[in-house]
């Protein structure tokens, strides 16, 4: 399968705009142009539609982390959803994964507690690792008044998904079990080149293989060492045990057999798992949901997956 026209078409305009490339320019112009990247995907008008939104703050590893709580109409408790956003723990915030989070609060049904985690290389490995956990924590504690109910999950997309991951197995060692996890296009194998999904997606799919190399370099010169599982998931050793997990992958993306082993590594220890194997999509395809009618309903698709299996931990 081809990948999906209107992307296509996407990528041909981005590609002949002349843009500079993420990784050509420092972590503050590549986080300013991710920003403009995101703010075209979702033109005035496109917001997803969910309850109501509310600034909040969180407590991280060292300190308050600003978060966002979207809840879902109709009367609660809901299951809450810690969320941990993309780009590399370089770029990326609440504001760029925005509709992303609304996307997951209307069609899953759940309160989503998006965190603004701390980012590299100001705040190198393993502060993002430290944030999540320490901020998953707190939305343990305070989903009743967030009107959630006794049901907590995490989820992330990309490095989010690899936190998101690194959280749900770090709870479960801590005997802390989430309801689910929620793992899209996630980068659980560093840096993934064995796969044969890095050879065949390398360049042209908007995460590329320099943009990737360049996140790494500035999350810590620690990345490439495999053998932590906080930084490679699918090296825990054991899985058995964990809680349930949706994992998204998309044809044309790098990370895809990335995603696609952490699911049969999950299964073979015989942790409830449901992989979405979305044809003719890309690496972000979760922010193309206006753009695109193939990925819109992928996300749906995907979104009320996940919101079935957290009630099925009931």
């Amino acid at each position: 399968m081809s990948v999906d026209p209107h992307i296509a078409a996407f990528l041909d305009a981005l590609a002949k705009s002349g843009e500079k490339k993420l990784y050509e320019g420092t972590p503050e112009e590549a986080r300013a142009g991710y920003r403009a990247l995101a703010a075209s995907l979702h033109p005035p008008g496109a917001t997803v539609p969910v309850g109501s939104v509310e600034n909040i703050v969180v407590d991280g590893a060292s300190g308050e982390l600003h978060a966002r709580v979207y809840r879902p109409d109709g009367s609660g408790p809901f299951p809450t959803t810690a969320f941990f956003h993309g780009g590399g723990w370089v770029i990326g915030d609440l504001d760029t994964h925005d509709n992303v989070c609304r996307e997951i609060c209307r069609w899953s049904r759940v309160v989503v507690v998006s965190v603004a985690y701390r980012l590299a290389p100001e705040h190198p490995f393993p502060a993002a690792v430290d944030d999540a956990i320490a901020a998953m924590r707190w939305v343990v504690d305070h989903a009743p008044a967030l009107g959630g109910n006794r049901l907590v999950a995490v989820a992330g997309d990309s490095a989010g998904g690899n936190l998101s991951a690194v959280v749900a197995q770090a709870f479960h060692a801590d005997g802390v079990e989430l309801a689910g996890q929620f793992l899209i296009y996630p980068a659980t194998d560093l840096p993934g080149i064995h796969h044969q999904s890095w050879r065949q997606n390398a360049t042209g799919y908007l995460l590329d293989k320099p943009l990737i190399e360049w996140f790494l370099r500035h999350y810590s010169a620690e990345a490439r060492n495999v053998e932590d599982p906080r930084i490679t998931p699918i090296h825990a050793g054991d899985f058995s045990g964990l809680c349930a997990a949706v994992i998204v992958t998309a044809q044309f993306d790098p990370l895809r057999d990335v995603g696609l082993d952490y699911g049969e590594a999950l299964r073979a220890a015989r942790v409830p798992v449901h992989i979405e194997r979305c044809q003719g999509l890309i690496h972000g395809f979760f922010e193309m949901g206006q753009l695109s009618p193939e990925a819109r309903r992928a996300i749906e698709r995907s979104c009320k997956r996940f919101g079935e299996v957290i009630r099925a931990a009931r």
